[in-house]
């Protein structure tokens, strides 16, 4: 078959940027800890997470040191819902691949599945909580802002998510993910995040904003007074500085690798216009035909949620597959569509050529296509010969390199798109 040449491409984005991390987080930590009254001696629970957040295991530290300097006692506790595979040592090995240890952050994990129930929401579903966070004296919520790949609202992903769901273990994820067929997911996350800060002693969050690199570009303290309002605003900035594919419309997208670490989808539902959740709308942009995807990360540790939402893969990536880890985190997030494996063959070569096969009457060398690493990394990407017409009255990109076939080995594997 003959396919499209392509050319690299760079984008720009706006894209601000924390000059250093660690300053800023313990400036701001240090400024919580004293709006919020906290005192030397006290106990608090750091949650750290399962996305991968760029610098996470810097701030984390970094927050840990802060509560240290003031004479606290600091520990982390897991706020991953039912990810690590629903267990304790699971989730205690996600943050080790991140570089969040006892031994790196000089203070101890505790990992434990089981939470308490502390209450009910009005709607009279309960809330759990992590039983080692509602032992501390304070709890500090440590997460990154952005659109949830689940549903479209005015909040997201973020602090609040993470007091419900987070914490809540896998226990608490279920019932709240089968909540939202009946009130919504923005619903859910405000009630029963409501209830989590009037049952518990969350001092403040601390807020991650990235850009459109996967950079750091805010961190920002939040108390626990006005905590909603401020997510709410800070979801907006965070919003504004998303990445984006370069082209609404689109035949075949090549996605290089999917996991865990890049999206709670695997790929981010926001980049791709696939939401495959029930009772919740299509995005309207992008529209892609096919999705091709080839690979998945390491850190995911076999976790596949996410793979039903393209329409290709490789025998590669269903080999890397962990069933058991992937079927409780998608039957834990009520999305087993989630978890189907597509169409997939031995090579890439043979996958794309099956996807560029069926773009209609199109010949697939005249197929419009773009390539990414992930959907976290959008600043590099390939795009076909046909796009490049479109491209010469943008400022927003660069090429990079000249038009070239897609570079398969000998065994039919794409290279690396550097």
């Amino acid at each position: 078959m003959k396919l499209p040449k392509f050319v690299q491409v760079h984008q720009r984005f706006e894209a601000p940027v924390v000059e250093d991390i660690g300053i800023t987080t313990e400036a701001e930590v240090a400024r919580m800890i004293d709006q919020a009254g906290m005192s030397s001696g006290a106990s608090v629970a750091v949650a750290a997470g399962s996305r991968g957040i760029m610098h996470i295991a810097t701030i984390i530290k970094h927050t840990v040191d802060a509560l240290h300097n003031e004479g606290m006692k600091p520990f982390i506790v897991p706020a991953m819902g039912s990810h690590g595979g629903a267990t304790s040592d699971g989730q205690l090995r996600v943050l080790n691949n991140y570089g969040i240890s006892e031994a790196t952050m000089s203070c101890p994990i505790r990992s434990d599945i089981e939470p308490e129930l502390i209450g009910e929401t009005g709607d009279g579903l309960p809330v759990y909580i992590d039983r080692n966070a509602l032992s501390a004296d304070h709890i500090v919520i440590v997460n990154r802002i952005k659109p949830h790949t689940d549903f479209a609202g005015d909040i997201g992903s973020g602090l609040m998510k993470m007091m419900a769901i987070g914490l809540g273990k896998q226990k608490g994820a279920s019932f709240y993910h089968g909540s939202v067929f009946e009130y919504g997911f923005e619903h859910m996350i405000t009630t029963v995040s409501a209830v989590v800060m009037k049952k518990t002693p969350v001092a403040f969050g601390l807020a991650i904003i990235e850009n459109a690199y996967d950079q750091t570009a805010h961190i920002v303290g939040v108390p626990v007074d006005g905590l909603e309002q401020k997510e709410r605003e800070l979801f907006q900035l965070a919003n504004r500085l998303m990445p984006r594919l370069p082209f609404e419309d689109i035949d075949v997208l090549i996605v290089d690798e999917m996991g865990k670490n890049i999206s709670g989808t695997g790929m981010d539902t926001n980049i791709i216009g696939r939401r495959m959740q029930d009772f919740e709308p299509e995005p309207v942009s992008p529209q892609i035909l096919r999705i091709v995807v080839r690979g998945l990360t390491p850190e995911s540790e076999g976790n596949a949620v996410g793979v039903g939402l393209a329409d290709f893969t490789t025998q590669r990536l269903v080999n890397q597959i962990n069933h058991h880890y992937t079927y409780i985190n998608s039957i834990t997030g009520m999305g087993p569509q989630k978890a189907r494996i597509p169409v997939y063959f031995d090579t890439d070569r043979e996958v794309i050529e099956a996807a560029f096969s069926t773009i209609g009457m199109k010949a697939p060398e005249s197929g419009r296509a773009v390539r990414i690493k992930n959907t976290l990394h959008l600043g590099e990407v390939a795009i076909s010969e046909t796009l490049m017409d479109e491209i010469a009255d943008r400022d927003d990109l660069e090429v990079r390199a000249s038009l070239s076939p897609l570079p398969f080995d000998h065994s039919g594997t794409l290279v690396a798109l550097s």
